[in-house]
């Protein structure tokens, strides 16, 4: 239903759970290198993700390469720095949701690119309570908000029952 795109993913354990995520809502995901991980068969089962191999999952050199490549004909950017919630925007079916890595989010340059290309109502935010000492959520769980939204606005055309 949607793409989940993961923009220099760091943590693997971050990046497995949004993969079953994904996965249990028929969506695809995307990964624009560099990862802090290894994909490989090995490093797979290691993790213990046995359901990988049955995950649309397509990996990119990057941000350019992704977006030459996939083609997304509407991407919201998931920053701090964005703009509306998600329950603001119309998320449709076949929307690329785009998330940074972990430590850095994504580059100053992408998110020109994505302002530039799909407008400032591309530019999305969860929100949190601000302050020197509270944490910002973890990238699991923002993508699993994020992509819920976008299942919960599209539930008619989700494919099949939820159980």
């Amino acid at each position: 239903m949607f793409h989940v795109v993961l923009h220099a993913p760091e943590i693997p354990n971050n990046t497995g759970n949004i993969g079953r995520t994904v996965a249990v809502t028929g969506g695809v995901l995307h990964l624009i290198h560099p990862l802090g991980f290894e994909t490989d068969e090995k490093a797979l089962r290691r993790a213990g993700l046995d359901y990988w191999q049955r995950l649309d999952v397509r990996e990119y050199a990057d941000f350019a390469t992704y977006l030459q490549e996939a083609k997304p004909k509407r991407l919201f950017l998931f920053s701090a720095k964005g703009g509306k919630a998600p329950w603001e925007a119309t998320l449709h079916a076949g929307d690329h949701l785009l998330f940074g890595g972990e430590s850095q989010g994504v580059p100053d340059g992408v998110h020109e690119t994505v302002k530039s290309r799909f407008g400032e109502e591309a530019m999305l935010r969860l929100p949190m309570l601000g302050g020197p000492r509270r944490p910002s959520l973890n990238l699991g769980s923002t993508v699993c908000a994020a992509l819920y939204e976008g299942v919960r606005q599209n539930f008619s055309q989700f494919g099949g029952p939820l159980e």
